[in-house]
């Protein structure tokens, strides 16, 4: 069944996620300030709007797809917002990556003005949404979150309720955490191969199905030996999650001597110029001006 569906933002992973949608059929709405990433969307079948509350006039639910709570903020409940627009009692999912106390008052400002919310933050990238293989953990109210499946279906294997709105940000930072950490044990491995005069490209095989085995293995180690620099994610991304997660840790005085290690490397290579670049641009750290050392 074809429901109404408004998405504000339609950037790299908005784009992916609108595309899936209207290929799955439903009548997708779309407003973003990039005009060309709109144009994008209505050359597959959606529908452009001018503004987010035009966008989210007729919509059954309205999905949110941003890259910080303070755009968020803006895109809702700022002039022509998703506020102005939306009908009483719209369900908004907010698929965008933000600080769970952010998403709690986000929600409780949305709740005031009658609209409803839920928090689900993706793990897999652009990649995993075309195949409708996305992992979503999210955060709402029960009746919210199952409301919500009814859109998410189509974009995701792995649907799991965590617990009320901000339980789904949290998830994430931790998810983040896991993957920041793998990918900069993977990059490590990857330069000890290289220098050690080990194929890498071989190496995912042959530790496949053993402790050492992850997806982030699978990909990128054979990325990494190649230095393939294709973009499927942003390192200063990763930058604004983990800062969230230090965030969150010092709120509730967990210790993470590895996660701020982490942070401090994507840190300085964003400061290098190369925030914009792909998770697999960690190769880069290895190449700096001591390099000869180490050939």
């Amino acid at each position: 069944m074809s429901q109404k569906i408004a998405l504000i933002g339609a950037g790299a992973m908005g784009g992916a996620i609108g595309a899936r949608l209207v290929q799955m059929g439903q009548d997708l709405t779309v407003y973003d300030l990039d005009a060309e990433k709109v144009a994008a969307l209505v050359s597959l079948g959606a529908t452009a709007a001018s503004s987010a509350a035009m966008a989210a006039a007729q919509a059954d639910f309205v999905v949110i797809s941003l890259n910080a709570a303070q755009i968020v903020e803006r895109a809702v409940f700022g002039p022509q917002g998703v506020a102005e627009g939306a009908k009483a009692g719209s369900l908004l999912i907010d698929m965008s990556s933000i600080d769970p106390d952010a998403t709690k008052a986000l929600a409780a400002k949305a709740a005031a003005l009658g609209l409803r919310w839920v928090d689900s933050p993706l793990s897999g990238g652009a990649p995993k949404v075309a195949l409708g293989q996305l992992t979503l953990m999210v955060g709402g109210a029960a009746q919210d979150v199952a409301e919500a499946q009814q859109i998410l279906q189509h974009l995701a294997s792995n649907y799991t309720h965590m617990g009320p709105v901000g339980a789904g940000q949290t998830t994430k930072l931790i998810n983040q955490v896991l993957c920041g950490l793998n990918f900069m044990a993977v990059a490590e491995a990857t330069q000890l191969a290289l220098a050690a005069g080990v194929d890498a490209a071989k190496i995912p095989q042959a530790l496949r199905g053993g402790r050492a085995d992850s997806a982030i293995l699978q990909e990128y180690m054979p990325r990494f030996a190649t230095k393939d620099y294709r973009r499927t994610g942003r390192i200063d991304n990763m930058v604004k999650d983990l800062n969230a997660a230090q965030d969150l840790a010092r709120r509730s005085n967990t210790s993470m001597p590895l996660t701020a290690v982490c942070a401090e490397i994507h840190r300085m290579l964003t400061a290098a110029g190369l925030g914009g670049e792909d998770q697999a641009a960690l190769m880069e750290y290895f190449t700096g001006p001591n390099k000869d050392l180490f050939e």
